[in-house]
């Protein structure tokens, strides 16, 4: 069964909140409070089921709290495959758009397994709502 958005979680709908935060004076801090909360909706919905956001638990999969900038395989108390040991990536912007569009192309041997997500717009919302964990 496919999940359904509301029109408030289109793509669409986040760009003219950010146009319209621009057009009546909002700071740019409104538009990304905007991406982040679809972000932690697309979140929920994808990542939460094996990361946490609290950095003193790890689940399934490491925390993510603090995850952008981060060296990858570096949350204590989580054992990381040696393909992740051996990556010496950094969590940049980048480095996890990639990353979420596909990790085994990334990392191949990584041992995370997920749906990839190449949507460019829902990699915004997740990467905006990430910085702020």
């Amino acid at each position: 069964m496919k999940a359904m958005f509301t029109v408030a979680s289109s793509p669409l709908f986040a760009s003219l909140i950010a146009a319209s935060a621009l057009l009546v004076g909002a700071t740019f801090s409104h538009a990304d409070a905007m991406l982040s909360a679809q972000g932690k909706v697309l979140f929920a919905h994808n990542c939460h089921a094996c990361h946490s956001e609290d950095s003193a638990r790890n689940t399934f999969g490491p925390s993510l709290s603090g995850v952008v900038g981060r060296k990858a395989a570096s949350v204590p108390r989580f054992a990381y495959s040696d393909a992740m040991k051996a990556s010496g990536l950094v969590w940049s912007e980048d480095n996890l758009r990639m990353w979420i569009a596909d990790n085994v192309k990334l990392v191949p041997g990584t041992r995370m397994r997920h749906v990839a997500i190449s949507d460019k717009a829902e990699q915004d919302y997740i990467l905006a709502y990430l910085k702020t964990l």
